[in-house]
């Protein structure tokens, strides 16, 4: 199965999306990577899923990717007085560590961390933003605050706190079991929720290890003042619209949404735009006008892929979401416009070689008329390379591992394979120019760039470019 684009698609699967026959109609309308929300859903809920993409995996030869998104620490008012009570705007209000009876002069806030690192003046948002207030006295195991907006105030609301940079682990005791349950099914990515600095990524990485990618989560204003650490530290990112929309203006979140897409392509690292990008489609059977343009902004920005949530996991529409969605990128993609837009960042080359060799052969396969690139790849780095450079043709990475053909479903422009290993040149050509003709992208008579390694089956050794002809069988 080859998708006629560039950019993939994440889908969330849920209640809507949770039985085989509509995983696998959501495939076949164009889903790269499915996402397992583990906010939501139960343990087995989520092995079940698994097991059927799995399944599908098989009987379709195509490598699926799975993200694993992690719920991550929630700070939440408790239980008040009467389910809540509606608060105006001057009222001013109390929060309390413990023994709170819920009333506005006591309302309970059971996170210490809270209390130990916000500060007189810092913001405080609750309900999504829906209330806001601001702290204006802080104690040991109180903080007074003054109410900026009004609005209703009920039981175990979310509470946003953008300028405190809280002492919080990114993984929570569910998380932790989450992850561990995650990893004992195999998932290919796990998404780290509240990521506010690079030490979080850290951690993430001692608890996930190597063989599995860290997507991290943009939805905090901290960790927009070390987006590039953060970067180098994570496999893919992932601009979380929803929480960071709330804790910054919602002016700036497009300023921000496109300088991490500018980053993540000049490291290299693939970026999911996500949260409405076709939200009314939850509802209705086609989107807003504005929800296309939205997703063809991305695509002219040069993000790896776009994400549905809602939509697919719990929408009344989500095979049409996920067809909508693909028709747009594709539309996007084949724009007059489109190619020049995407060249326009100007991508420094690394002095290395392996770095050289991708963007020479991206520069051959124009200059040629060549139909793809066919990276050999053992780790994924040389079809990221390949990737990073975005080519005008596909790039075919052939791998011998599923592993790493699964991960490559999320980057940008790969058509991942898992192929047998090759341990000669005359191999090496045999085999892309098999699988160029058997995927579908070449024909008798065809050029392709083949870009390896030698020795082969090393990583890190991006050497070698050829190119090569495709001759009758």
């Amino acid at each position: 199965m080859r998708r006629t684009r560039n950019a993939k698609i994440v889908a969330t699967l849920g209640p809507a999306s949770s039985d085989k026959e509509m995983i696998r109609r959501l495939f076949d309308a164009g889903v790269d990577v499915f996402r397992l929300n583990f906010s939501h859903g139960s343990q087995s809920d989520h092995a079940l899923r698994m097991e059927i993409l799995r399944d599908l995996e098989k009987e379709s030869g195509r490598p699926i990717g799975v993200l694993q998104d992690l719920q991550g620490p929630k700070i939440r008012v408790g239980v008040l007085e009467d389910g809540g009570y509606h608060v105006k705007q001057g009222d001013k209000l109390r929060f309390v560590l413990e023994g709170g009876k819920g009333t506005p002069d006591s309302i309970p806030l059971p996170h210490r961390q809270v209390f130990e690192a916000i500060a007189p003046g810092h913001n405080m948002l609750v309900n999504d933003g829906r209330i806001r207030l601001k702290a204006t006295g802080i104690g040991d195991d109180w903080i007074e605050a003054e109410v900026l907006v009004g609005g209703p105030m009920s039981d175990r609301k979310g509470v946003n706190l953008p300028d405190t940079l809280l002492d919080l682990s990114p993984l929570t005791d569910k998380d932790r079991d989450d992850l561990k349950f995650g990893l004992s099914l195999g998932v290919d990515f796990v998404a780290l929720s509240f990521v506010q600095r690079a030490a979080d990524v850290i951690e993430g990485r001692r608890l996930i290890g190597s063989d599995v990618g860290i997507c991290s989560k943009i939805e905090k204003p901290k960790a927009l003042e070390q987006l590039e650490d953060i970067i180098a530290l994570s496999d893919s990112i992932m601009v979380a619209r929803g929480d960071l929309g709330v804790e910054i203006p919602l002016e700036h979140v497009p300023e921000h949404q496109k300088e991490m897409v500018r980053l993540c392509r000049k490291a290299g690292k693939p970026v999911i735009i996500a949260t409405q990008m076709l939200e009314s489609m939850v509802q209705a059977p086609a989107p807003t006008r504005a929800e296309t343009s939205d997703v063809a902004t991305a695509i002219y920005d040069g993000a790896d892929a776009v994400m549905l949530s809602a939509e697919s996991a719990s929408g009344k529409y989500p095979v049409e979401a996920v067809a909508m969605m693909s028709r747009v990128i594709e539309a996007t993609e084949n724009g007059a416009g489109y190619r020049a837009i995407v060249d326009s960042l100007n991508l420094s080359i690394e002095h290395t070689v392996e770095h050289a060799m991708a963007a020479a052969a991206a520069l051959v396969a124009e200059n040629v008329d060549a139909k793809a690139i066919v990276a050999f790849t053992s780790s994924g780095t040389t079809a990221v390379r390949a990737a990073r450079e975005r080519p005008n043709v596909p790039v075919i990475a052939l791998t011998p591992e599923l592993e790493v053909a699964r991960k490559m479903s999320l980057l940008w422009g790969a058509h991942s394979v898992q192929s047998d290993g090759v341990d000669t040149y005359d191999s090496m050509v045999d085999e892309a120019v098999r699988q160029a003709r058997k995927e579908g992208f070449a024909l008798e008579g065809d050029r392709i760039v083949i870009l390896s390694g030698v020795p082969f089956g090393q990583s890190g050794t991006t050497n070698n470019l050829r190119v090569a002809t495709v001759l009758r069988n």
